[in-house]
């Protein structure tokens, strides 16, 4: 012992901590941190996954090994068929018109002066569910025009220009002297002047008859001219009224269109006043009367869209309505980095707005534009609640998509294999597109 430490003198530094050691320790602390989210990882996404992947190669049962067969299944089952053909029209053209329309929304709302408020409105969307815009866009595509919004616009637009018929179910009586003609109907002997005509129908509720329908009455004879009646020949009660003539509580088809017919040809038209009474020329005489098909058209109740042709674009207008919103958003933040003098600069050279836009404005947002649509079909490769709400059962098949067919094969039809298989299968469709975005953000960050 020297004398120092004899004295109690106090000891000299510490040696410092080898470098590795420190690194050793902040690796730990990290994978303390990390560990909580590593574990659900491990247990929400990669086990699941790697189950997945496993269970494919399995029966429906899951006892005896499968190999390829689940795979075979998604290109030759006729339901996983058509899911993966409507999935590349989702892939195709639900992110390019909601991308599009968030383009235009952000450039235009920057011109004027309640831009906000319409970003707010044209946003609101997202903060509902698919589940709720599911059922609205059902209601909203509904068949009745006085339940569906898009049928009542449409049918209000068709009746503008061609209005239907009062009589959409009217139909010749017993004894009728009428017969079924190209859709309409015609008198089964010519008609000659001075002998009244009667021409009997029924089949029209009294609630649906023509506001200016009156009692029917029984045409006077005229030498010069064909005269007749045509009027619901129908009195409630049995053995009440005539059959073949006008009754006090009968009233006319007011509005009927009427034509004589000779050698194929109409000669003369008429239509019926509020009392039925009809006048024809006495080139009429000798001549059928018909009463024509667009007497009898049934009242037009719109599109059908949630058929089997429409409702895969349906359904897509639906999405659209709802991300068109985010993609606004995201454009419009890149827009407000898109320097203003490159802007002007081009108006000053003498390009008009339309230029400034494609060739200054869209090459200049085409990063954040590469985002959006990249995001977006990430998101419709995955599109299920829309089309099970959206879709009825009778046009379900038609409208289906690979993560619909995924839920039906898996609890539906117990074919947890084949399910299994639709998940990998999305899983591989979905990396190609992440890696691309992944790429293109590491570029962006490199710049």
């Amino acid at each position: 012992m020297t004398s120092a430490a004899a004295a109690g003198a106090p000891p000299g530094p510490a040696a410092p901590k080898s470098r590795k050691s420190v690194t050793g320790t902040r690796r730990t602390v990290a994978a303390l941190f990390l560990l909580p989210a590593l574990v659900l990882l491990g247990a929400l996404v990669v086990y699941p996954i790697g189950y997945s992947v496993v269970r494919s190669f399995y029966n429906a049962s899951g006892d005896g090994f499968a190999g390829v067969d689940n795979y075979k299944a998604l290109f030759t089952d006729d339901g996983i068929r058509t899911a993966l053909k409507n999935n590349i029209i989702w892939v195709v053209f639900a992110p390019a018109v909601s991308t599009a329309l968030g383009l235009v929304f952000a450039v235009l709302t920057e011109r004027v002066r309640w831009g906000t408020a319409f970003k707010l409105v044209v946003f609101m969307p997202m903060a509902i569910s698919m589940l709720a815009a599911g059922i609205i866009f059902r209601l909203v595509y509904d068949q009745d025009p006085d339940k569906g919004v898009a049928n009542a616009v449409w049918v209000g637009v068709h009746d503008t220009f061609a209005q239907s018929s009062a009589f959409p179910r009217a139909h010749p009586g017993r004894d009728s002297p009428l017969k079924p003609d190209q859709g309409g109907f015609v008198t089964t002997a010519p008609v000659h002047t001075g002998r009244p005509v009667t021409l009997p129908l029924v089949g029209v509720a009294p609630d649906q008859m023509p506001d200016g329908a009156k009692k029917a009455v029984a045409a006077r004879p005229d030498q010069a001219r064909i005269t007749g009646t045509t009027w619901q020949d129908f009195t409630r009660g049995k053995g009440v009224g005539k059959l073949g003539a006008p009754d006090p509580s009968e009233l006319g088809y007011a509005g009927m269109r009427i034509e004589a017919v000779k050698d194929g040809e109409v000669v003369a038209t008429t239509e019926a006043a509020g009392d039925g009474t009809f006048t024809l020329p006495a080139k009429a005489d000798g001549a059928l009367l018909r009463l024509p098909a667009s007497n009898f058209r049934e009242p037009y109740n719109g599109v059908d869209w949630l058929g089997p042709a429409l409702v895969t674009p349906a359904v897509i207008g639906s999405y659209v309505w709802m991300w068109a919103g985010f993609a606004m958003v995201l454009i419009a933040a890149g827009l407000a980095g898109v320097p203003r003098e490159l802007l002007e600069a081009a108006r000053v050279d003498g390009a008009n707005e339309w230029q400034v836009f494609r060739k200054v404005t869209v090459p200049l947002l085409a990063p954040v534009l590469a985002v959006v649509v990249v995001t977006l079909m990430i998101n419709v490769l995955k599109v299920f609640d829309l089309v099970y709400i959206i879709a009825p059962g009778s046009s379900q098949d038609d409208a289906n998509v690979l993560a619909l067919e995924l839920y039906r094969k898996g609890f539906a039809e117990g074919q947890p294999g084949i399910a299994s298989a639709i998940a990998v299968f999305l899983l591989l469709l979905v990396i190609p597109v992440m890696l691309f975005n992944i790429r293109r953000l590491r570029r962006e960050v490199r710049r």
